[in-house]
């Protein structure tokens, strides 16, 4: 049997994955890695920790697949995508921990930009909000506060990448220091209309174009992973930021199809085609995918906190023991006892963009149990995902179905209830990995297991369709709620 192995470097873990060539899962390891949370918005990851993860799923994978007899023909990456690491190109040692895309330390450097009216400039380039969010503030920080990166860089000797960039990098024993399309579009350095590092936007930020990637397609040789390393020598052949992978594996390859991911974040991606929507209603224009040099378009809405609510209902507050007591807990409450909660513990995403938004608990009484809580912290990530449906309705999009997945999307209730106050069909995929998925598709595209889109499209199954169960005046009601919730968060 023929196998594509994916790497799937995500928020929280890390996880390889063997896909057949039907798309079906074979063999898989996970293994969570610690977040670092030094100040408060300061959000990082450890580089070294997120290696040794993925070294060892790898090598697990490929124990698994070589007792099975199973072939393993080439290696998918995706990853979360704007997280920033800076490494030593003598060595690879990062000179710092990573910091996450949900790193907030950067916002008074995006006030300034702004003061200085570089926010629309960057907009039409990039496609992006001058927002913390991005890589290019990140790398800002990193070369202006930690001296080991300002000795480097004087030599050339630094180098920058996000997390795709830094395993292909470790992979192939620093032989390839490369980036695709879709992950270089987080940045907020890669200008969309032509495919290129922006030279104007490094010049305001002052960062040298020695440090950054080259730019490969999604579907590319990005060398080997040597056996040295991993046991065998497999060839990378397609990379991919987790969003737009997700989007390939939810086949999302027509013009209009909208898939909504719900994993520590959350994010809704509409394929716009080859052409670039720009959104009056704050979304982002960004890279969907780029196969043989030509760039399909996306639309999309970010939330920065689901599963993560869910996280801290589990770590911080202890209100429940893991992340599947969520379905049992919501169904024993009637309604929601008017309880809302604004998870905004890093800001607020899409369409509001506002870093200096910070949580809520509302509607509290006496009448109020823990139970309330939990529910609306399920609740509150189908809320959000209305404020993104909402916001591409009004830039005249509307779709009709959305695809979810992600790890949220296990939990029934929560799949139902995001049907009924979206008021639209919501599919649930069979393999729920998709993130996974579509980094193997892209994969065995590259080396033509796959001849076409359309032959990728015949793998994607149907798990289980959520059809809007409740009347219009009682989600009326309940956005009225959540509306009341979002305007004290922003006040």
């Amino acid at each position: 049997m023929k196998a594509i192995l994916a790497i799937d470097q995500g928020t929280t873990s890390t996880r390889a994955i063997a896909f057949s060539v039907n798309g079906t899962k074979l063999h898989s390891s996970q293994i969570e890695f610690k977040q670092y949370f030094p100040r408060n918005g300061w959000v990082e990851h450890d580089p070294n920790e997120i290696w040794k993860a993925t070294l060892k799923v790898i090598k697990e994978v490929i124990k698994g697949c070589n007792k099975k007899n199973i072939k393993i023909l080439t290696i998918g990456i995706t990853n979360q995508r704007e997280t920033t690491v800076m490494w030593d190109k003598t060595n690879g040692k990062p000179v710092y921990k990573a910091i996450v895309w949900q790193d907030r330390r950067t916002e008074k450097l995006c006030q300034n930009l702004k003061k200085n009216n570089f926010e629309n400039k960057i907009r039409n380039k990039t496609g992006l909000f001058l927002d913390p969010y991005f890589s290019a503030t990140k790398i800002k920080w990193i070369i202006n506060n930690v001296k080991k990166a300002k000795k480097l860089l004087k030599n050339k000797k630094l180098l920058f990448g996000t997390i795709d960039t830094y395993l292909i990098w470790k992979l192939t024993n620093g032989k390839i220091h490369a980036t695709d399309a879709t992950n270089a579009s987080r940045t907020m350095l890669y200008n969309i209309n032509n495919n290129s590092w922006d030279k104007e936007i490094l010049k305001i930020l002052r960062i040298p174009t020695h440090i950054l990637p080259i730019l490969k397609n999604t579907a590319d040789d990005y060398g080997f992973a040597e056996k040295s390393i991993i046991g065998k020598k497999i060839p990378i052949s397609g990379v991919v930021g987790d969003q737009q992978a997700a989007t390939i594996g939810q086949c999302c390859f027509l013009k209009g199809s909208v898939k909504s991911t719900y994993g520590t974040g959350a994010f809704i991606l509409m394929n716009t085609g080859s052409k670039k929507i720009i959104s009056k209603n704050k979304l982002l224009t960004t890279v969907c995918y780029r196969l043989n040099n030509k760039t399909t378009y996306a639309l999309e809405g970010s939330i920065f906190t689901a599963g993560a609510g869910v996280q801290w209902l589990r770590d911080k507050i202890k209100l429940i023991n893991n992340a599947y007591d969520t379905e049992k807990i919501a169904k024993l409450k009637n309604d929601n006892n008017d309880v809302y909660i604004v998870p905004a513990f890093t800001g607020l995403g899409a369409p509001y963009w506002n870093p200096n938004a910070r949580g809520i608990i509302c509607g509290i009484t006496r009448n109020s149990d823990w139970k309330d809580i939990v529910r609306a912290v399920i609740e509150s990530v189908a809320y959000q995902s209305h404020d993104l449906l909402r916001a591409m309705n009004s830039d005249g999009l509307k779709p009709r179905t959305v695809k979810i997945d992600g790890g949220m999307v296990e939990n029934n209730w929560f799949a139902q209830f995001l049907s009924d106050i979206l008021a639209i069909k919501v599919t649930r995929t069979k393999i729920h990995e998709t993130t996974a998925l579509g980094a193997a598709f892209i994969a065995g595209y590259q080396i033509g297991i796959y001849n076409s889109l359309n032959s990728i499209s015949k793998k994607w199954k149907i798990d289980k369709e959520f059809l809007p169960k409740i009347n219009k005046t009682s989600r009326t009601n309940l956005l009225k709620g959540w509306e009341q919730a979002i305007k004290r968060v922003l006040v």
